[in-house]
């Protein structure tokens, strides 16, 4: 064998241990997960209690960066355009993926510039309303919003979450008057909730004012009744077409070493098992949930048609 090719074999035999080296080693520095929504928002109050237990499983910093605004869309371009090294993540509800790119045209594609990780939590919304509004029942609602028209407000986390799709079909489906108002995410829309500038409330993070009486809570958009509120009707019981329930995943850009995939999937399972952190995240309207890598990338795909067609049949356009 000639010198040169003893030198290329030496080369590529020397080489090739690193890249899985590097992946064994993982993480070796803080590792950066994006929020497209400010803070106290539904899908940072899902994430931080799990980046929190990353980071002391792993004993490197799991660093949550809040890059609000575009209903989510900014933070999501930021990853798809980042390193895909294992060092940046998207955390995200699912209307980012799966209602915003059929009603907007957007920079990056879910499918191409994504690798589904873990979906960590199901979220359920709690329809609220403000204690100023004399009604007890969702079918209460509707008598109120037709003999007082225009004067409901329904706000939500921004355009095109799933809030904004609650809003519009309780006015469709429900035939309940009201004024969808945007805000740039979950904490925003509750701060003004609580103020009674809106009286409609369908975000997550309202769910722990209903004990304390700041608002009201008529119905859930959830898979099964909350067994704090078991009185109270899924909206799907009342309107069966209403049928929006959420959840909280974690996305890398494509490209990420599948062995990181595996290993981070792995260790957020085992968070999402503790029981600890159950009563946690049901007084927040949210629900631990595991599952493989697979597994959420065929919930994904089954949920961007479903709500495809959803946002054909209401004509939502977010330009």
């Amino acid at each position: 064998m000639k010198i040169g090719h003893l030198l290329l074999a030496a080369t590529a035999w020397l080489a090739a241990p690193f890249p899985v080296m590097a992946e064994e080693n993982w993480p070796t520095k803080p590792v950066h997960i994006v929020v497209g929504f400010a803070p106290g928002g539904g899908t940072d109050n899902a994430t931080r209690p799990f980046a929190d237990r990353l980071g002391r499983v792993f004993n490197q910093q799991f660093v949550v960066e809040n890059r609000a605004g575009a209903s989510g869309t900014i933070g999501a371009e930021a990853v798809a355009r980042a390193k895909p090294d294992g060092y940046t993540f998207l955390a995200t509800g699912s209307p980012v993926m799966t209602v915003v790119p059929h009603a907007r045209k957007l920079n990056w594609d879910v499918f191409k510039d994504f690798t589904p990780v873990a979906r960590f939590t199901d979220y359920m919304l709690p329809i609220m309303v403000h204690p100023s509004v004399p009604v007890k029942t969702i079918q209460e609602l509707k008598t109120y919003s037709q003999a007082n028209p225009g004067k409901l407000n329904c706000g939500s986390a921004g355009l095109g979450t799933f809030t904004h799709l609650i809003c519009e079909s309780l006015k469709r489906q429900a035939g309940i008057d009201n004024l969808h108002v945007p805000y740039r995410g979950g904490a925003d829309a509750l701060n003004d909730f609580l103020a009674g500038v809106t009286q409609i409330h369908s975000e997550p993070n309202g769910l722990p004012h209903v004990k304390s009486g700041k608002g009201r809570l008529l119905a859930i958009a959830d898979r099964e009744r909350h067994p704090d509120f078991p009185d109270v009707p899924l909206i799907s019981e009342v309107y069966p077409d209403i049928k929006i329930v959420g959840w909280y995943g974690l996305l890398a850009p494509t490209g990420t070493s599948p062995a990181i995939i595996k290993k981070l999937n792995e260790e957020i399972q085992k968070i999402a098992a503790l029981p600890e952190l159950k009563p946690f995240f049901l007084n927040l309207a949210l629900r631990p949930v595991t599952g493989s890598p697979e597994q959420f990338g065929t919930l994904l795909k089954a949920d961007f048609e479903y709500y495809g067609k959803l946002v054909k049949a209401m004509n939502l356009k977010l330009e």
